[in-house]
């Protein structure tokens, strides 16, 4: 399955027009510099009460359309 990786850093404020349906898509780009959106009900799935912060795998199928995210760890992380 193709991946694009990405930076998110979005307040708990944007998280929440996204959550209401008042953004529907999320623009971002990814860390080869591509434009990139995906579904903003996605970050259901990341987000936290601090809002959605760090590095991000997208999963996409063949056609390009989204699969899944999931939070990749930070270098601080890893200590």
């Amino acid at each position: 399955m193709p991946t694009i990786d990405i930076i998110l850093d979005l307040t708990p404020a944007a998280c929440l027009a996204h959550y209401e349906g008042r953004v529907g898509m999320v623009h971002t780009r990814s860390l080869d510099g591509r434009s990139v959106q995906f579904p903003a009900e996605a970050l259901r799935r990341v987000v936290t009460r601090d809002g959605v912060h760090g590095v991000f795998r997208l999963y996409v199928s063949p056609d390009g359309r989204f699969e899944d995210i999931l939070r990749l760890p930070d270098a601080c992380d890893r200590h």
